[in-house]
């Protein structure tokens, strides 16, 4: 039996709501898993996993600007961002003085590495996305990854290959040899099922993101929704509110439901309003959700990278909040033909197993 230290980013639930399958898979192959995360990423896993043993291991805030100028504030907190991962590997040299292990994977924490143990790195995005003005700080994210990515063993992709069913575009493509040697495209990996329930849900609006952009956009979307036709679930994203009510006969608000509700709600939607994060963008993947409507949040690039990507191929359409108006832009969303088909997780993440860890840990 193998033990293996799995390290996820606590910015926001993406990275740990991703790694949940993969830490199944190892758990069903029988190996022991220990998680090193802080702050809600860690309390989904440990009510997740209770049966894998934590430790709190902080990590650094996530660099998100109350306003659509995050770049400028991105930039200057690099020095931060470089001096936090130094402590992050000094503080992993301390774990592993406390315990053998025969593999690390990290979600998308840079100082998470040994260079006696095989280190795994888990990211969608091999490059960054900048305004076109910016091109060339974007070729440089390239080859600052990849000075990082040289230190670990391997960099595990949760997308497609690059091709027409790669769902990251060009964040999940490099041209540094070294990251190039080291990729593994695993496709798409995320904690989200289908059930075997009938889609009698017209719309699902999903409120998410850091404040205040969660506010701004609950005020936007709740002035209009109650003029979309048919039944309506609208989710809040808020759990230190205790909000669940009408808005109309044919509308309820709720600001936080379990992770189980909310798979199911998003298993009965016919129709998706939500932020076009990258791990939702997997859950309507895996679903096969052919018609949604994204609103990326002001200022995170990834966000406004994929959704004018996923508006090109004619997958989804994608408004800006400060441009909105719900009614219509539905009916011209309705048009659009959803993602291309695609193997699902529990086809990927037995591949994953068996094609790379498989190596290291039996």
């Amino acid at each position: 039996m193998a033990h293996v230290l799995f390290s996820p980013l606590n910015w926001g639930l993406g990275h740990a709501s991703r790694d949940i399958p993969i830490i199944r898979e190892l758990l069903d192959h029988d190996h022991q898993v220990t998680i090193a995360s802080s702050g809600n990423a860690l309390e989904m896993l440990r009510r997740e996993f209770p049966q894998c043993r934590t430790m709190v291991y902080r990590d650094y805030p996530a660099p998100y600007s109350s306003s659509r100028f995050f770049l400028p504030k991105f930039s200057a907190y690099i020095p931060v961002m470089l001096k936090a991962l130094a402590e992050e590997h000094r503080n992993l040299k301390n774990i592993l003085s406390k315990d053998d292990y025969d593999i690390i994977i990290s979600d998308n924490r840079l100082g998470v590495y040994s260079s006696t143990i095989p280190s795994f790195f888990i990211t969608h995005q091999l490059r960054f996305s900048t305004p076109s003005i910016l091109w060339p700080v974007e070729m440089g994210t390239i080859y600052v990854n990849g000075y990082f990515h040289k230190k670990f063993t391997g960099v595990i992709v949760p997308d497609n290959p690059p091709g027409p069913s790669a769902i990251s575009g060009k964040l999940s493509q490099s041209r540094f040899k070294a990251t190039i040697d080291r990729t593994y495209y695993a496709g798409i990996l995320c904690s989200t099922q289908r059930l075997d329930i009938d889609r009698d849900l017209d719309f699902l609006v999903i409120i998410s993101g850091p404040e205040p952009q969660r506010t701004k956009l609950e005020q936007i979307l709740l002035g209009d929704v109650t003029d979309l036709p048919g039944e309506k679930v609208v989710l809040l994203g808020s759990p230190i509110q205790d909000v669940h009510r009408k808005l109309d006969e044919h509308t309820i608000v709720h600001s936080y439901v379990s992770t189980e509700e909310k798979v199911r709600l998003m298993n009965r939607a016919r129709f998706l309003i939500s932020r076009s994060g990258y791990t939702t963008m997997m859950e309507v993947a895996e679903l096969g959700l052919r018609q949604g409507l994204f609103i990326p949040t002001p200022g995170q690039t990834e966000q406004e990278y994929l959704s004018r990507f996923y508006q090109k191929q004619g997958w989804f359409l994608s408004r800006s909040q400060y441009h909105l108006n719900l009614l219509s832009d539905v009916e011209a969303a309705r048009k659009y033909r959803g993602f291309p088909e695609m193997p699902k997780t529990a086809q990927n993440v037995k591949r994953l197993y068996q094609d790379l860890l498989a190596q290291y840990l039996e």
